[in-house]
């Protein structure tokens, strides 16, 4: 079997390197246009140019996600943001439209097309015709089965990839083809301004249906009965399939989540990377603390999205009230003394001094460590961290690495 490529999300530069510190063996990040995450940081075109440098300085890839639906109007400014970018070495551009996609071969003869989920490919026959208009790569549609998956694989060529989400939100629509946002608050997802209005708190009265912070804003319903979270889909874990999920032929394993935290990406990150790792090393055997690492971030409930059930059938929806919150991200260790045994940290959220804290290593799992001691960047004895992002020094009871993440313990 080949290995899969972990693929990460990189919403700015904070995120893309807690991804490629903790396995990333590529990120996938967007500028301040044309992609489907508006709303995250992204990366202007200098930012982009240097996070391209640092990724391949670390032997990872980078991928541009270029996968809205631009309209007529919209295509001057693309041609102009495709020259701004020309020289950048990226290793692809996903993209979810055919003229887009035109536009880039066009332009840019020479760079690698990954075709995005919003394209939906759902078929063998999808992907060869991808595949013959010059694609290296399909990311498949969320609602396929692995059992789809297989045939698609062995009916494809041998270099040509598919990559699949295998962790993060799911949309309601189809590979995220969404009108609900530009319906009701004129803010269109296929052109990446997503206000995500299937995952809000609505409440049914009578034969109305009203969103809790809208509440003049009703919307009439023909149904008399509802819950709320009817639309909202649970968010996608395999991390117990990462056996089939391989075998299965998948060459990337897509992790979702530009817009959650470098904490998030770091987690997932190396959750995933210490499962791959542990498949190829040829003694499998699933950890059950690794679900432990993914029920840390933000998430709402976990399903094993479509792989393993028909999405006629099964909706995916959650029933719980919003998200489960990150277990308390507290700091990031910058350098380590081992002469003092002090190591000196980046303050994320409040930390006291007593408190039970867990660090995270790459390649490991959380453990329990104690920190005896807290002293500010004057070396003053302080009782806890108080400043947003200040640095502090910490003397640890073992020692630590740069990058490893102080978190809040169970």
């Amino acid at each position: 079997m080949k290995r899969p490529e972990i693929l990460s999300p990189a919403g700015n530069f904070e995120k893309m390197k807690a991804a490629i510190l903790y396995g990333a063996d590529a990120v996938y990040l967007s500028g301040k246009i044309f992609g489907m995450r508006a709303a995250a940081d992204n990366f202007t075109v200098d930012e982009m140019r240097e996070a391209v440098a640092y990724a391949h300085e670390c032997g990872v890839k980078v991928y541009l996600t270029l996968n809205t639906m631009p309209r007529e109007n919209e295509y001057p400014e693309l041609k102009e943001y495709i020259k701004s970018i020309s020289d950048i070495p990226l290793d692809a551009m996903i993209i979810g439209d055919i003229g887009v996609m035109a536009l880039v071969s066009e332009m840019l003869p020479e760079m690698e097309i990954h075709v995005s989920t919003q394209a939906n490919a759902v078929s063998t026959a999808d992907c060869l015709a991808w595949y013959r208009l010059g694609a290296k790569r399909v990311v498949l549609a969320r609602e396929l089965t692995l059992e789809e998956i297989k045939v698609i694989r062995m009916n494809i060529p041998e270099d040509l990839e598919i990559e699949c989400f295998v962790h993060g939100s799911m949309c309601i629509s189809y590979s995220g083809r969404c009108l609900l946002s530009g319906h009701i608050i004129g803010r269109d997802g296929n052109r990446g301004m997503c206000a995500q209005p299937c995952r809000w708190n609505y409440t049914v009265r009578g034969y109305e249906i009203t969103e809790e912070k809208r509440p003049d804003c009703t919307m009439p319903i023909e149904e008399h009965a509802g819950e709320t979270f009817i639309m909202a889909s649970r968010d996608t874990c395999t991390i117990e399939h990462i056996p089939e999920l391989i075998e299965a032929g998948i060459n990337s394993f897509k992790i979702e989540g530009r817009m959650k935290s470098a904490y998030y990406a770091a987690v997932v990150t190396n959750t995933y990377k210490m499962a791959v790792d542990s498949y190829f090393s040829g003694n499998f055997e699933y950890d059950p603390l690794w679900y432990r690492e993914l029920l840390s971030v933000s998430h709402r409930s976990y399903a094993t999205g479509y792989y393993f059930s028909d999405s006629h059938f099964d909706a995916n929806t959650t029933e719980d009230n919003g998200y489960i919150k990150d277990k308390a991200y507290l700091s990031v260790v910058l350098e380590y003394n081992a002469k003092t045994g002090e190591a000196l940290m980046s303050q994320r959220n409040k930390m006291n001094l007593g408190e039970k804290i867990e660090v995270l290593t790459p390649g490991r799992v959380g453990r329990s460590i104690e920190i005896t001691a807290l002293y500010d960047k004057d070396h003053e004895p302080i009782d806890s961290t108080r400043h947003p992002y200040m640095e502090f020094y910490a003397k640890t009871s073992e020692p630590l690495l740069a990058g490893d993440i102080i978190r809040a313990a169970d």
